[in-house]
């Protein structure tokens, strides 16, 4: 007899879209890594903690090093708020946000974080190869969280 077992685990599948001059040049999707500074925020949100403990920023950086769940920065990190949320799915939250062609021109982006109000860092994601962002390149993407 198997006894029920349960399992609260987070998970986190990231997604972008990179245009140039408006056009699709690459479409992305992959696992990301929920580094140990979600589960603290999210243990005092669940005790009614909730002040500056919410997602609130995009980070966009240039390491290139694997990530690991002790991650607490993004490195060289431009930041800016997150365009939105949808909850797709029981048990999910939708992370939207957008890196327009005016903004953080001229770096070479490795690696993406989610950073709650305080600045906590909460997931990362990084690439193999870089975006080289330049006036004519915009990304746009979601993180999915599920619980």
């Amino acid at each position: 007899m198997q006894k029920d077992v349960e399992k609260f685990t987070f998970r986190g599948i990231f997604k972008m879209v990179v245009k140039k001059g408006g056009k699709v040049i690459e479409e992305y999707e992959d696992h990301n890594l929920i580094v140990n500074g979600a589960r603290n925020q999210a243990a005092r949100l669940f005790a009614g903690n909730t002040a500056d403990r919410s997602i609130a920023r995009i980070a966009f950086g240039t390491s290139g090093i694997t990530p690991a769940v002790s991650d607490t920065a993004i490195t060289n990190a431009y930041t800016k708020a997150v365009s939105g949320f949808e909850f797709p799915d029981m048990g999910q939250v939708q992370t939207n946000w957008e890196l327009g062609v005016n903004e953080n021109n001229g770096m070479a982006i490795m690696e993406f974080g989610l950073l709650s109000a305080d600045g906590t860092l909460l997931c990362r994601k990084v690439r193999q190869n870089p975006i080289y962002k330049e006036s004519d390149i915009s990304i746009e993407g979601h993180w999915t969280w599920i619980f």
